[in-house]
């Protein structure tokens, strides 16, 4: 297993080959779009074991960094949770948005979350201890109700942002998706299960964290812009996304209803702010910034394990693993930030050949990556 720090410099002058093509060389994007999809997926599976154990019981089990290897079933593969299953649900939606050069509106997009959130409900293989949002929520789908009642207003867990990395990910062969178009999606894949205003603004953060970093931004510039999205976003609706979503709440006026969600992200970065001004590479990265089962909290703590190891993947996925909240959500968010940085290149070559839906994320990686041929 390598655990050498990978940098950015070491990532690109050392592209992968893609598998079924030996020794072709592919562009940097395959490893940044694979990074993410596939970190995302590894961190899932080696927080699953961990989920609901304490943080002395990780550490006593797996050592104080935590796990370092996926741990495989009797017949080798490692298991994913319901949050890689819900991710590639994502996925799925937004390719058939996207399918015949069609463009991302709130039209399209939202019949094939809604189709594709119904089936994982329905699937055989929904049997990964999922949320009751999210639970709740596609049950009411699958009945018919439209999406806006069919939503858990009160939620704002970690289910709405789990899954929103594909989001940040996606292409397009009719141009680049910008970002505030990325940012509605965002949304409205986490307002069709968690109607909470916290858990639309912690998703479209979480899809920029991701999003940023693919672009280039430095993982220790991220938290401050995170922080100044907060505050920009403080009273912008979505309407075009969202319709009227927001007379569901009690809140006295729209504004306050927004305001609400992005008050309470920028109350999570600021925690995490402080508890990078003295970094512990040691304790419960849960004590500083919250256990994850909220999305803020997701947020803030994945991202906080990602800067404890800006330069180590496998050791900042070992720690987010080996926290004492929803440990899988926390490492999936963490491995999705780290992939976009340093690509699937810096993840052990035997992980791939070992994870869960290996078929469905090449696919995915696949299709997005062509899109930008």
């Amino acid at each position: 297993m390598r655990t050498v720090p990978i940098t950015r410099s070491s990532r690109t002058a050392r592209r992968p080959a893609q598998p079924d093509h030996p020794g072709a060389e592919l562009p940097d994007s395959y490893d940044l779009v694979a990074g993410s999809l596939y970190g995302l997926a590894y961190g899932d599976a080696l927080g699953k074991p961990t989920e609901f154990l304490s943080f002395d019981e990780i550490t006593a089990r797996y050592g104080a960094g935590g796990p370092r290897d996926l741990p495989p079933d009797p017949h080798g593969v490692a298991r994913v949770t319901d949050d890689t299953q819900m991710a590639l649900a994502v996925a799925d939606a937004l390719i058939a948005t996207l399918a015949d050069d069609g463009a991302l509106t709130n039209a399209r997009f939202e019949p094939h979350v809604r189709e594709c959130f119904v089936d994982w409900w329905r699937s055989p293989e929904n049997n990964r201890a999922p949320g009751r949002t999210c639970l709740t929520a596609c049950e009411s789908l699958a009945s018919g109700l439209p999406w806006r009642d069919a939503t858990v207003m009160a939620s704002k867990g970690c289910g709405a942002n789990m899954r929103v990395t594909p989001v940040a990910v996606a292409y397009q062969k009719r141009g680049p998706i910008d970002d505030e178009t990325r940012a509605g999606a965002a949304q409205l894949q986490a307002a069709v299960t968690h109607g909470h205003a916290t858990a639309l603004a912690a998703s479209e953060l979480t899809m920029l964290a991701v999003r940023w970093l693919l672009d280039g931004t430095p993982l220790a510039d991220l938290t401050p812009r995170l922080r100044s999205r907060c505050a920009e976003q403080r009273i912008t609706y979505r309407a075009d996304w969202l319709g009227d979503l927001w007379r569901r709440s009690h809140a006295p006026s729209r504004d306050d209803w927004t305001a609400r969600g992005w008050d309470e992200c920028a109350a999570a970065l600021d925690r995490l702010t402080v508890a990078l001004e003295r970094p512990d590479r040691h304790s419960d990265p849960c004590d500083a910034t919250g256990q994850g089962w909220i999305a803020e909290e997701a947020l803030a703590t994945a991202l906080h394990c990602a800067l404890l190891y800006p330069d180590d993947p496998v050791a900042a996925l070992g720690r987010a693993a080996a926290t004492s909240g929803d440990s899988d959500s926390i490492a999936a968010l963490t491995g999705a930030m780290v992939g976009a940085v340093h690509g699937l290149e810096a993840f052990p070559h035997d992980w791939r050949e070992r994870i869960e839906y290996r078929v469905e994320l090449d696919r995915i990686v696949g299709t997005w990556t062509a899109a930008q041929a």
